[in-house]
């Protein structure tokens, strides 16, 4: 992007900040559904593309926001390399900035981490129209903080992010994914027994009574470890389509699901006995359910497992889509988002109505 491109965008947003005007940041629109309803005007960020630097031998890669999921990955896929925490697209305009904005990740994030633990730093517009670097030497965190793995949730309302630095790894030599028909007491039982012990399970879905574990590494070391699990191996092409459609929502849980929930609670925890139809992920610590009981119901339950309950998909526009953090969570938040956008016109409600 140019000088006067981005001296445009500043311009905008220092109008915006002084009069007031709310801006909704927007890339590829494939997370639009995402979070609460996006208000103000569209502050489009896809065209501010491309990889700005890609060193494979030092697994990093530097690509502007509006550089989309499947160029990037191409490129490292070419090299032999991933993103370890493999992100949802949910769209096939779904970008690099979107990608880290949202903060969601796949299959493969009990293994690898999460999106913010690969985030090494981030280039941010802030609300008085500057350009600001996180996570490098050149300039500190606010309040102490490391605001580059904080962008990575935070739905673009600190800040348009103009570029982004991620760690990436190599490839997993194999695959095979194992199924074993089972309960969910019985997974969760099963998955509680791995996490003690060093089998190489990249990704665990437990859906339909069955449980399923993608295995990666060398083939010396899938084939004894697969044979020690047991259960039915899956053709690579059934394993793809079927790892696939969970990370992109695609496969018939998540069919038709007018009120999806997502809840993160503690890994061992028994099955919850609310009604509906659930699928879990993450080795039992993310669970996914289909559900009408009611948003206090959900959270409740979710809060004495441990955790907390983000309505994820739902045909209520006006529930909210996240638990509200306590006073002093909030309050830090609320520290940040004041220093970065202190008129408040970045994507405003979007994760609380008064954030």
């Amino acid at each position: 992007m140019s000088d006067e491109f981005m001296r445009a965008w500043a311009e905008r947003i220092r109008t915006a900040s002084e009069r007031g005007v709310s801006l909704c940041i927007r890339g590829g629109g494939s997370k639009d559904f995402y979070g609460n309803a996006p208000a103000g005007e569209v502050f489009d960020t896809a065209n501010h593309a491309g990889i700005v630097a890609y060193e494979p031998t030092e697994l990093v890669l530097t690509a502007r926001c509006g550089t989309r999921l499947t160029e990037i990955e191409q490129a490292l896929a070419a090299k032999g390399q991933m993103l370890a925490f493999e992100p949802p697209h949910f769209g096939a305009n779904a970008t690099i900035g979107g990608c880290v904005a949202a903060g969601l990740s796949g299959p493969r994030r009990a293994s690898a981490g999460a999106c913010r633990d690969h985030v090494l730093g981030v280039r941010l517009m802030d609300g008085r129209g500057r350009s600001l670097a996180f996570g490098g030497q050149v300039m500190k965190n606010v309040a102490g903080y490391d605001v580059s793995r904080v962008i990575a949730g935070s739905l673009g309302t600190l800040g348009v992010i103009l570029e982004v630095s991620l760690k990436v790894v190599p490839l997993p030599e194999r695959e095979r994914t194992i199924v074993r028909p089972m309960t969910q007491a019985e997974a969760i039982d099963a998955l509680s027994w791995l996490a003690g012990r060093s089998y190489p399970v990249s990704a665990s879905a437990w859906v339909d009574e069955a449980l399923y574990l993608r295995l990666s590494g060398a083939e010396r070391v899938l084939a004894p470890a697969a044979g020690a699990l047991g259960g039915d191996t899956l053709d690579d092409s059934e394993a793809l389509a079927f790892w696939l459609g969970v990370r992109e929502q695609q496969s018939p849980f998540f069919a038709n699901a007018n009120s999806l929930w997502r809840l993160s609670i503690r890994p061992t925890e028994e099955p919850i006995p609310l009604p509906g139809t659930w699928m879990l992920e993450w080795h039992g610590a993310l669970r996914w359910l289909r559900t009408d009981a009611s948003e206090d119901e959900v959270r409740e339950s979710a809060r004495r497992a441990g955790g907390h309950a983000t309505l994820f998909r739902s045909a209520d526009s006006s529930a909210a889509a996240f638990t509200r953090p306590g006073a002093t969570e909030l309050g830090i938040m609320k520290g940040v988002k004041e220093a970065l956008d202190p008129h408040g016109i970045f994507n405003p409600g979007r994760l609380y109505p008064d954030f």
